[in-house]
């Protein structure tokens, strides 16, 4: 979510020259898992241009979800996503150093999930990779779709094909459902050099993206996440992966604050997502969520490298045994 954020705020007013000054926003970045939106004059919401770095030429990426699928696309290998070699950062303003050497290879249509204790690198690795500056690369290598990932900002990466769900999903005061789902996905379609879709126009595309994770439509006229429940929230970061769509898709612990109902019906949306041409990189703690997202490859961090890989029975080891079991081994 937070690299389209900038983007579609970046791209145009969300609204009218009537709005009252406080249905605006600006972002920054947190030195937690998550962005501040506070209120701001619309013209706080983006840099002056003379003061933005121009945009390199990005291959840009929509929804897969609505593409069809050739036949020429089922019969051709599977192309690596993700290629990170000997990736290391440290905290940009302390300087201590958090991962040490991540590899990590992910293909078309895989599901990786990195398990860990607190601690191990892991929202670090996944920070890193969607360009957060409250840490600096200081080695290694990152290609996504085989393009060097590490020279683009944020919201380039985000027009590539990269999304992010965060741990904790902030709330937006004055910015509704609808409307930043709208200004985000016409944003993304500006990019592309497609024409922006109208409020009748989306919510016909929106409905069936309602319906993959059961969500009502009342959801869409509340502002974003804003007295959501936990499991709402997490709804609404997979109704955001469902429209913009994403070659791979970063999922944070979006198991975490789940009841039983609401994990199911995040996993469901989440399998109904992925297709033999994306990819999803899930971080999680617990055994239960395989029971819904059944993973490709299980990785073991610790201490900021991946320690260990394996299959499901990676994961049912580590519920059995703890982590000093699988990583003494």
């Amino acid at each position: 979510m937070a690299v389209l954020l900038h983007q579609a705020y970046c791209s145009r007013p969300l609204f009218s020259s009537s709005s009252s000054p406080s249905s605006f926003v600006k972002l920054r970045f947190l030195h937690s898992n998550s962005l501040l939106f506070t209120p701001a004059a619309p013209p706080a919401l983006c840099l002056p241009l003379n003061t933005r770095r121009p945009l390199k030429p990005v291959k840009a990426a929509i929804s897969t979800v609505d593409l069809p699928e050739t036949q020429d696309a089922k019969t051709e290998r599977n192309q690596p996503l993700l290629e990170v070699k000997d990736l290391t950062a440290v905290i940009a303003e302390s300087k201590q150093e958090i991962l040490k050497g991540v590899n990590l290879v992910v293909y078309e249509g895989e599901v990786h999930v990195i398990m860990g204790k607190n601690g191990s690198g892991k929202s670090t690795f996944s920070k890193v990779l969607v360009g957060h500056p409250d840490y600096e690369v200081t080695g290694g290598s990152v290609f996504f779709k085989g393009e060097n990932l590490l020279g683009l900002d944020p919201e380039e990466r985000s027009l590539s094909g990269l999304f992010m769900s965060f741990q904790s999903p902030v709330e937006i005061p004055g910015v509704s459902n609808i409307d930043f789902l709208n200004m985000a996905y016409n944003a993304q379609r500006r990019k592309l050099g497609l024409p922006e879709l109208g409020p009748i126009e989306f919510f016909g595309y929106l409905q069936p993206k309602l319906e993959l994770v059961n969500m009502k439509g009342d959801f869409l006229n509340r502002n974003v996440n804003e007295g959501f429940s936990g499991g709402e929230k997490k709804r609404n970061e997979i109704l955001q992966l469902a429209v913009l769509g994403a070659d791979l898709a970063i999922l944070d612990e979006i198991d975490s604050g789940l009841d039983v109902d609401a994990l199911k019906d995040v996993s469901n949306a989440a399998n109904k997502l992925l297709t033999p041409k994306n990819s999803l990189l899930v971080i999680t703690h617990y055994l239960r969520l395989l029971d819904f997202i059944k993973p490709t490859w299980v990785h073991i961090m610790e201490d900021g490298i991946i320690k260990k890989t394996g299959d499901i029975s990676l994961a049912k080891a580590l519920e059995k045994e703890g982590y000093r079991g699988i990583t003494d081994s």
